[in-house]
């Protein structure tokens, strides 16, 4: 159903063939004197209540309008997401801000001068204008402006508002390329702007600013320390690290199983060593029960696993390559249909902490402990 234009994105089928009613175009970004008509004809799109997926730095985004309660309810149908959980309202400008907030604290402002256009989103008290399809019916909007130039471009031909969750089917790997967003998508929205891989591969960090002090809901790559450098304390919300608790969600990924691979995903902590033989002795037991297996693994123990699918997210010490390349080797495990997965934990400070936290969404927070014998704890 997928029509590439400009280019050409690899073809892939989509996930539920009852729902797709749409011709889906895909645009292949590149050429300038073509990409700004044709940017601005997916504009036309978002005003005229329709979907566009497009890229951004972190993963692609699902877009519709922002102000628009329709355009909303399509986004939550499209990526068959609840309802209540919040959307994020993605802007270009520091101007289009104050329309939608009731006020901008200085804290704000602080955190937009030093990290917008960028990997942020703030969490403000809405104003009117803002429906509350968009806000999963709370009183609070989760505001970011990316830096990626076809977003931006984008999003101004648009109106200047525009929801966006990432461009993925609910409880699946984000997608940082086309044509992962053609798979989940293709049929469920009228166009998806081919910008190539995203160049950070990972949500935005998420920070509250209607509480004090500011607390942060979701790790990205800015980072505690950094947030902490510009405003002083800042808190972690407690449900970072450990199963969802029963409380409404005030940002994207608090409440529901995210990132999800199709095969049984599992994080195995503790020393080093020990580790890799327990895992070791885990893809042994996936061979003799028939099961086709994967690992997630660092250049340092990749070879030390026989995996069917054995992958590595790079050097242990290179938290951004990890982080880069989560959701593309979560997204190759499905299309190798791999059916166990063990990880190896990737605990630490800064970025690493938004890896491991998306790990945890994916396996469900299915985490094995194991002490230096090798024993379950």
């Amino acid at each position: 159903m997928a029509q590439a234009l400009l280019g050409r994105t690899q073809q892939v089928p989509i996930l539920d063939e009852k729902v797709a009613d749409v011709d889906t175009r895909i645009i292949r970004m590149g050429e300038p004197y073509k990409d700004e008509a044709l940017i601005r004809e997916a504009g036309e799109i978002i005003r005229a209540g329709g979907l566009v997926a497009f890229p951004t730095e972190t993963v692609y985004g699902l877009g519709g309008d922002a102000l628009n309660p329709a355009s909303s309810r399509k986004i939550y149908e499209a990526k068959g997401r609840p309802s209540d959980n919040p959307l994020i309202v993605h802007i270009a400008d520091m101007e289009a801000l104050a329309a939608i907030v009731k006020d901008v604290p200085e804290t704000a402002k602080k955190l937009a001068a030093a990290f917008w256009p960028g990997p942020l989103t703030m969490i403000l008290e809405k104003s009117d204008l803002v429906p509350r399809e968009t806000t999963g019916g709370l009183d609070t909007v989760a505001v970011r402006m990316p830096s990626d130039a076809v977003a931006l471009a984008f999003i101004r031909a648009a109106g200047g508002y525009v929801a966006a969750p990432s461009a993925n089917r609910s409880g699946r790997p984000s997608p940082t390329c086309a044509s992962y967003v053609a798979q989940d998508l293709d049929g469920r929205v009228e166009m998806i702007l081919d910008g190539g891989d995203a160049t950070l591969g990972l949500e935005s960090t998420i920070v509250d600013l209607t509480v004090e002090p500011p607390a942060i809901l979701r790790p990205g790559f800015i980072t505690v320390e950094m947030l902490r450098q510009k405003l002083g304390r800042v808190e972690e919300d407690g449900t970072l690290f450990r199963a969802d608790s029963g409380q409404a969600p005030k940002a994207p990924g608090m409440k529901y199983r995210h990132y999800a691979p199709e095969g049984e995903l599992v994080i195995v902590r503790g020393p080093a060593e020990a580790v890799t033989a327990y895992i070791g002795g885990k893809l042994a037991e996936g061979r003799k029960n028939r099961k086709k297996t994967g690992v997630i693994a660092t250049d340092e123990t990749v070879g030390m696993y026989q995996a069917d699918v054995p992958r590595s997210v790079g050097k242990r010490a290179d938290a951004a390559a990890t982080a880069k390349g989560l959701y593309r080797i979560l997204r190759e495990f499905d299309d190798e249909g791999v059916e166990w997965i063990y990880s190896e934990s990737f605990d630490g400070g800064g970025v690493s902490q938004a890896v491991m936290n998306r790990l945890l969404k994916a396996a469900g927070h299915k985490v094995i402990e194991i002490n230096e014998g090798g024993t379950e704890i």
